[in-house]
């Protein structure tokens, strides 16, 4: 999802929420003594679930209904049970999902859907807010429009008779958070993505525990991260849900971005590219372990935002030219206000493997001089101005300042 939408802040490290919305169609009865079949109905099952880590202790939000529109004018209401009260999204991860309710929905094609969020109280515990990492203190996050008109997702799906069809609305938590200059408000601006789970699938795998790893694809404008997830705290397995299927979206890479050992120790990137998605089904990257190890520096400044003080996300991008065309990844981002700022890199370059079976994969460095610890990082402000500069990590920590004006 990286930089479709440039006003939106994004995330320290990669979080997403998915609403997977499930039509089973069956044929009913229209009355009247004919006998004949009147329209296919189904049920819609929404359900909601995220990856942890992004710079927060927790994100809570909670949702009141869900509207879905064929035409933009008539809508069909998913009612929450509010026995579910307020969902942490961060508490959620590798596709684990949560139910928020079930109503019937008619065959068809929907263009939209809509989350409808409770209002905020007047004192904690908010229904919707955030906790900034290591505060404890909870922060009610503003939702223009969301209890009256909702937070608009465009589709769109399509829902076909005697038929089982799954929405995903994927829901990019932390991108979704915007701070509102040194006003000491956040506001939620949510950033949504939505595939019908009936051209998408997953992948699986194991590496080292709380890595960060993301889907993403090329395009002309640069690396689009599709999805992510953080790898289990004591296993290292991950999944990524939902992927578009590769005969609708193309194969996929996924990039695979360790924390940190200690100090400037750690481990290199490993990219797995061409991965084959099969809608309804599992691609399994088996073992990613053991990682090659990497020195770590840091490309850290400031960023001042001209004008109005502000909030930036800085992204760092990597390309490797091993690949013939080359390929460009979006490697770690962070946000913050207008101050200081520190991303750390891997001094190496990244190592790259094709997906082929049977499994291990195999991977190889790539050392090339113009990529090893050779990175790209842009700032962008929330109304969207941008800046992009090198930054060369691999044989120390750099510097890098930004200067935003509109």
């Amino acid at each position: 999802m990286r930089r479709s939408n440039p006003s939106q802040l994004s995330r320290a490290a990669s979080t997403f929420a998915c609403v997977a919305v499930t039509a089973v169609t069956l044929l009913t009865g229209c009355g009247g003594g004919g006998g004949g079949n009147g329209p296919s109905m189904g049920t819609a099952n929404v359900m909601l679930a995220d990856s942890p880590s992004c710079g927060y202790d927790h994100v809570y939000i909670t949702v009141d209904h869900v509207e879905i529109s064929s035409d933009g004018n008539s809508w069909t209401t998913i009612p929450v049970n509010p026995a579910l009260g307020r969902i942490d999204l961060l508490g959620l991860n590798n596709g684990t999902l949560v139910s928020l309710g079930q109503a019937p929905l008619s065959a068809g094609t929907y263009q939209q859907v809509r989350l409808v969020l409770v209002a905020n109280g007047n004192s904690a515990p908010f229904a919707n807010s955030v906790v900034l990492s290591g505060t404890g203190t909870e922060i009610p996050l503003k939702t223009p429009s969301a209890q009256q008109s909702g937070y608009k997702i465009v589709g769109p799906f399509t829902v076909t008779a005697g038929t089982l069809v799954d929405l995903v609305l994927d829901f990019n938590a932390c991108k979704s958070i915007v701070v509102a200059g040194n006003s000491g408000k956040y506001l939620l601006k949510p950033v949504v993505t939505a595939i019908a789970e009936v051209v998408s699938g997953s992948i699986s795998g194991t590496t080292i525990p709380n890595s960060q790893v993301y889907v993403e694809q090329q395009s002309n404008t640069g690396p689009v991260v599709l999805t992510g997830a953080v790898a289990d705290a004591n296993t290292g397995a991950f999944t990524l849900s939902p992927v578009l299927e590769s005969s609708a979206g193309g194969p996929v890479d996924v990039v695979i971005v360790p924390p940190p050992a200690s100090g400037t120790a750690g481990y290199a990137t490993y990219i797995v590219q061409d991965v084959p998605v099969v809608a309804g089904g599992t691609t399994s990257l088996g073992m990613l372990t053991p990682l090659a190890a990497s020195t770590i520096n840091t490309a850290s400044g400031t960023v001042t935002v001209a004008g109005a003080p502000g909030a930036a996300n800085l992204v760092a991008d990597q390309t490797e030219t091993v690949t013939v065309p080359s390929r460009t990844y979006e490697i770690a981002s962070t946000s913050t206000t207008t101050g200081p700022y520190s991303i750390p890199l891997a001094a190496s370059g990244p190592w790259l493997g094709t997906y082929s079976t049977p499994l291990p994969i195999k991977f190889t460095e790539d050392t090339a001089g113009t990529d090893a610890g050779i990175y790209d990082v842009t700032a962008t402000d929330a109304a969207g101005t941008s800046a992009t500069q090198p930054a060369n990590v691999s044989a120390g920590p750099v510097t890098v300042n930004f200067t935003l004006t509109p």
